[in-house]
């Protein structure tokens, strides 16, 4: 059994989680643990959700029920930090929960790689401004981002009332035809559910928040696994290593 272990900012698309575990079938164990969100709140000084004390909280349950690996699971929470000081934050996490870390802003970077991936296409829930901060974060990991289209909504409270209909509108309306993959960043978003459909309405690999997570969970833990229904990423044997 490879336990994976998510900290998760307050509750909004948690229940991806769950439908991930089934979908990986296998021996994988998904555990989450809330963290505390503070205010919810998409902005270019939103760090507070991050702190290396709120993310600390959370990792002792994880330790208990065994886990191997921990993924900061929020995109905004990492990528507003920097390059350098997402890495920093990770690093803290992994010293704090004695086991190796990482984020969701990375797992995006690490994926694409994975994929071959240059040239990306960013479909935010977010604010303009913030979204422009993670498509920094993803230039500053060697891609190319051929577009960013904001949304405009400030909580993730919001963003997790997002359906199938507002999700596709996204992704369609954030595609570029000069990008290789479709970014949709936002762990409050609900995604897993619908990542075949999506790529066969783009027509080219799509990664989602809490679907990198994952990805990212097990890249840490060196698990290769072959879940086509959680799209593209998951039909590759990862290449990318700690």
């Amino acid at each position: 059994m490879t336990a994976l272990g998510f900290l998760y900012p307050g509750h909004s698309a948690e229940d991806d989680y769950p439908r991930i575990e089934q979908l990986l079938g296998s021996d994988i164990r998904v555990d989450l643990v809330h963290t505390d969100i503070g205010t919810d709140a998409h902005r270019l000084d939103a760090r507070e959700m991050g702190s290396d004390a709120r993310l600390a909280q959370g990792v002792e349950q994880l330790r208990l029920a065994g886990a191997e690996a921990v993924v900061w699971a929020c995109t905004s929470g990492s990528f507003v930090y920097g390059w350098e000081g997402a890495h920093e934050q990770v690093r803290t996490l992994a010293r704090a929960a004695g086991m190796p870390a990482s984020s969701t802003s990375f797992g995006f970077v690490h994926a694409a790689r994975e994929l071959g991936v240059r040239r990306v296409a960013v479909g935010a829930t977010y604010p303009q401004d913030v979204a422009g901060l993670f498509a920094e974060f993803l230039r500053a990991g060697g891609l190319e981002v051929s577009g960013v289209r904001g949304s405009g909504i400030v909580t993730a409270a919001e963003a997790g009332t997002w359906g199938e209909t507002e999700l596709f509108a996204l992704a369609r309306e954030a595609d570029h035809p000069d990008a290789d993959a479709v970014l949709l960043p936002d762990t409050a978003l609900h995604t897993v559910a619908y990542l075949q459909d999506l790529e066969k309405e783009l027509g080219k690999p799509v990664l989602t928040a809490n679907q990198v997570s994952a990805w990212e969970a097990l890249r840490l833990t060196d698990r290769r696994v072959n879940a086509p229904s959680l799209g593209t990423l998951f039909t590759r044997e990862p290449r990318v290593r700690v």
